[in-house]
């Protein structure tokens, strides 16, 4: 194993022990990789099937099925968009193209500078308040093209941590 070092090895390891069968910790050793790395890279990805002793293929197929593990490094906020519909019926389509127009970038993309990377994810469960958007995991409901506006000022002035 030359892309883990030992100290990851030894998380993972303990990850492993609270399960019946080793690949049974493949998602939150995803989760451990992503949160490490800022995403999961491909040599971990085989590395990690080779750890757990599953197939290199359900390893993709669990990093490629969650929409919360990226298999490229994103933006320092990375701001999803939901298009499940309640949110679609809410003004969601224009307020993901009012954010790719306001940050000059399509789906999957990251700003030049590295502050954003916007998605979209079916469902953030969060109908009663579409649309919404999720930013590093945090929650903004209720969204329309003004607090749009604001939450970008404040994420370009590193106010998340005040809204």
């Amino acid at each position: 194993m030359a892309y883990f070092d030992e100290e990851f090895l030894a998380k993972a390891e303990k990850v492993c022990a609270r399960y019946p069968r080793r690949g049974a910790a493949l998602l939150p050793l995803l989760g451990q990789v992503q949160k490490e790395k800022g995403f999961i890279p491909e040599e971990a990805m085989d590395e990690l099937a080779a750890f757990l002793g599953v197939p290199r293929s359900r390893v993709s197929a669990v990093a490629g099925f969650y929409t919360m593990l990226r298999g490229s490094p994103a933006g320092k906020y990375h701001i999803q968009t939901c298009r499940g519909i309640a949110c679609h019926m809410a003004g969601g389509p224009a307020l993901s193209a009012a954010l790719a127009r306001k940050l000059g970038i399509e789906e999957g993309g990251t700003t030049p500078d590295g502050l954003f990377t916007i998605s979209s994810v079916e469902c953030l469960g969060a109908c009663g308040s579409a649309p919404a958007l999720l930013v590093n995991g945090r929650y903004f409901e209720n969204m329309d093209e003004a607090a749009l506006d604001a939450l970008l000022d404040d994420l370009r002035h590193g106010r998340l941590e005040r809204r």
